[in-house]
C-alpha cells in the first residue's frame, strides 16, 4: 500500500472494525443458517455470495452510523474513546458518506435477487439506522439490535423462496434471544461508564440478574431453534450443532459470572462460535441426507 494512502485509509478501516470481524460473523451465521433452511440445502453460489458480501457490507455501514450517533457518548467510555469519529480522525459527514457507499453496494447486490428481498431490505436498513438512537430512551436497546442482527433471516427466505413464512419469523425471534445474550455480555463490559453518561442497556436494566438473564436468553434461543428443528423433522447433526452451541454458552457462564471486563468481553468476542456451531449443524444435516 502506498505510504501516502495508508494513513488516509486507516481511519476508514478502523471505522468498520476491519481487524475485528467478530461482529460480522454474529450477523453472518444465522443468516446463512436461514438460507440453508429456506433452500433445503446448498442455496447456490449466487445467493451465497450475495448474503456473505452483503452481511459484511451492512455490518460495516451499521458501524459507521453507530459511531456517528454515539460520538458524544463514546468519548466518555474507555473502550470507545479512540474510535475515528470520536477522536476526530474522521468527521461525521465523512463517516456517513462512507457508510452510505457501503450500503449502496450492498443494495446493488440485493437488486440481483427478487422483489421480495428488495422490499425487505428497506425494513432492514431502517432498523439498522434506528438502533443507535434507542439507547437514549429504551431500557433494552439490545432487543432492537436483535431485530437488526436477525433481519438477514427473513431476507434469506425471501431470496430463496420469494416469500417469508412463519418459520422465518420464529427463527428471527429465537435469534433475537441470542443477540440479547451476547450483547448483554458486551454491555456488562461498559456498565460503569454507561451509568455515568446515562446510556440505557440491558446490563443496567437487569442489574444483579444480568448473568442469569444472559443464560436465560441463551436457553430461549436454543429451545426455540430446537423446537423449530423438530417441527421440520431435522436430524441428529442439527441437534448436535445446537448441543455444541449450548456447551459453548455454558462455558461463557464461567467467563461472565464474576462480571470482570476481561471475562465479559472475551465471552462476547467469542460468541460467533455459538452461531457457527448451529450453522455447521444445519449444513451437516442436509449434506448427510
Amino acid at each position: 500500500m502506498n505510504t501516502l494512502t495508508a494513513p488516509r485509509l486507516a481511519p476508514y478501516l478502523d471505522l468498520i472494525r476491519w481487524n475485528r470481524p467478530a461482529g460480522s460473523y454474529l450477523l453472518l451465521w444465522p443468516t446463512l443458517s436461514a438460507l440453508w433452511l429456506a433452500a433445503q440445502g446448498f442455496p447456490g453460489w449466487h445467493l451465497l455470495a450475495v448474503f456473505v458480501l452483503g452481511t459484511f457490507l451492512m455490518r460495516s455501514a451499521g458501524c459507521a452510523v453507530n459511531d456517528v450517533a454515539d460520538r458524544e457518548f463514546d468519548r466518555h467510555v474507555k473502550r470507545t474513546a479512540q474510535r475515528p469519529v470520536t477522536s476526530g480522525a474522521l468527521t461525521a459527514p465523512q463517516a456517513l458518506v462512507f457508510g452510505a457507499v457501503l450500503a449502496l453496494i450492498a443494495f446493488a447486490l440485493v437488486l440481483t435477487t427478487n422483489l421480495a428481498t428488495i422490499a425487505w431490505s428497506f425494513a432492514a436498513l431502517a432498523v439498522t439506522i434506528f438502533y443507535p438512537f434507542t439507547k437514549r430512551f429504551f431500557s433494552m436497546p439490545q432487543a432492537v439490535l436483535g431485530v437488526a442482527f436477525s433481519f438477514g433471516i427473513p431476507m434469506a427466505f425471501a431470496a430463496a423462496t420469494g416469500s417469508v413464512p412463519a418459520l422465518a419469523w420464529w427463527l428471527l425471534v429465537g435469534n433475537l434471544f441470542w443477540v440479547l445474550a451476547y450483547d448483554t455480555e458486551y454491555a456488562m463490559v461498559d456498565r460503569d461508564d454507561d451509568l455515568k453518561i446515562g446510556i440505557r442497556t440491558s446490563a443496567i436494566t437487569l442489574g444483579r440478574f444480568d448473568v442469569a438473564g444472559v443464560m436465560l436468553f441463551y436457553a430461549a434461543f436454543l429451545a426455540i431453534w430446537a423446537a423449530l428443528g423438530a417441527g421440520l423433522d431435522l436430524h441428529w447433526p442439527y441437534f448436535a450443532g445446537l448441543g455444541v452451541a449450548g456447551a459453548i454458552a455454558c462455558w461463557h457462564y464461567t467467563l461472565i459470572r464474576t462480571r470482570t471486563r476481561e471475562g465479559c468481553f472475551r465471552a462476547f468476542r467469542l460468541n460467533h462460535w455459538v452461531g457457527f456451531a448451529v450453522f455447521a449443524g444445519v449444513v451437516a444435516d442436509f449434506a448427510l441426507r
